[in-house]
């Protein structure tokens, strides 16, 4: 057979409170080995904890958290999603972070940037110039000139497209809020692992 359809995991939804927070923490269920399903869930409930972490102390009587998350990719073995977590802990505003990990669901493996492209390859700077290219088209004020992605990006993977994004003051202005480059798998193809996530993505 060319192709074995391997179905979607199932993603739930966990709710844990604590005082003055809410996070909705996602779970999967349905793939197809039991200690990576695992290792996927231990990932994503360390991940949670990360950005509880990050967001410092509630001791303000005003302070509030609230997590949640977003699917960006559950087909072709490939399991993509993100984090986020609000809280107010003082000051003007509150802060939102984000965290996104993309996986391979039947090992559980949690990939890294530079292990969706070939060794060798320079993918920082032909990233980098994609980058660059929308930052013109759209006009954004950076807070510094823009010279390359970090090595270690944030990344997630939704369909066709690589979507690299830079969280809330890293590249400009909070009022810019999150800022995302899809990227289409096509214009990259040549640099592209084809046993990772983006290779199973160029699959018909």
């Amino acid at each position: 057979m060319p192709f074995q359809f391997q179905p979607p995991v199932i993603v739930h939804a966990y709710k844990a409170e604590f005082p003055k927070a809410e996070l909705w923490i996602p779970y999967i269920s349905g793939g197809p080995d039991d200690a990576a399903v695992h290792a996927v869930n231990e990932h994503i409930r360390q991940s949670a904890q990360e950005l509880v972490n990050g967001q410092g102390s509630l001791d303000d009587p005003r302070a509030e958290m609230f997590g949640y998350f977003e699917v960006k990719n559950n087909q072709k073995d490939v399991l993509s999603l993100s984090l986020f977590n609000y809280a107010y802990t003082g000051g003007a505003h509150g802060m939102t972070l984000q965290q996104s990990l993309t996986f391979d669901v039947p090992t559980g493996k949690l990939y890294s940037l530079s292990e969706l492209f070939k060794p060798g390859s320079d993918y920082v700077k032909r990233l980098s110039a994609l980058v660059a290219k929308q930052i013109a088209a759209r006009q954004i004020e950076t807070l510094e000139p823009f010279k390359a992605i970090r090595p270690d990006q944030s990344f997630y993977v939704a369909d066709r497209s690589l979507v690299l994004y830079f969280n809330l003051y890293e590249l400009a202005a909070y009022v810019y809020g999150f800022l995302y480059f899809p990227i289409s798998v096509y214009s990259i193809q040549s640099i592209i692992d084809e046993q990772g996530p983006l290779g199973k993505m160029l699959e018909s």
